[in-house]
């Protein structure tokens, strides 16, 4: 692996209760965040290559780490999202260069699809700043029970000279989704909306 990662952490979230009421099965997510070095810290450089192929190479060990969090296999997975938050010495375009031309395509591997698009959000932070990890359906973009998020932090991380790069994966939408739209039965999942 090319990347320079410092950490890996791994956060499950189950929610087995909402406004009084039990969910069961409780719905569960899980975001598998790296702490790497920027190659290109505090200095413009013209050709991001480098994170593209960083990003390539993290698309796949970060979703397959998700999806073993959660114990399911990748197919079963219902929905996802990727982030980055680069430290202060970056740029936005570092975690442009990481999130989107080559990350899609090995976590649709590992989850055996995706039709839709891999909600992303990108900013830049110092320690302890919170990454929203934008959700939603993997294979069906206007599932409204899936339009959701899940925020991370690492403490020490990112620091000046760093990224915080991170994949979600969930196995279900929303606890107690009722806001109508395209249900997880209607999906045909061929074109990515519905």
């Amino acid at each position: 692996m090319s990347a320079k990662i410092r950490k890996i952490i791994t956060i499950v979230e189950e929610t087995h209760m909402e406004m009084g009421r039990a969910i069961s099965p409780p719905t569960r997510r899980a975001a598998v965040v790296a702490v790497i070095e920027n190659p290109f810290a505090g200095r413009y450089v013209e050709d991001l290559s480098e994170l593209v192929a960083i990003g390539e190479e993290l698309g796949g060990l970060l979703a397959q780490k998700a999806v073993d969090a959660l114990g399911i296999e990748g197919p079963a997975a219902q929905s996802y999202g990727k982030a980055a938050l680069v430290g202060e010495n970056g740029e936005l375009e570092h975690a442009a260069a990481l999130l989107h031309p080559k990350m899609g395509t090995p976590v649709r591997k590992v989850l055996g699809k995706g039709a839709a698009l891999i909600p992303s959000s990108k900013r830049r932070g110092g320690l302890g700043a919170e990454l929203d990890i934008p959700l939603g359906h993997k294979d069906a973009a206007y599932v409204r029970s899936h339009f959701d998020g899940m925020q991370v932090s690492v403490p020490d991380a990112p620091r000046a000279n760093e990224i915080v790069v991170a994949v979600a994966v969930t196995d279900s939408g929303r606890p107690l989704p009722r806001v109508g739209g395209l249900t997880t039965a209607d999906i045909k999942g061929e074109d990515g909306l519905r």
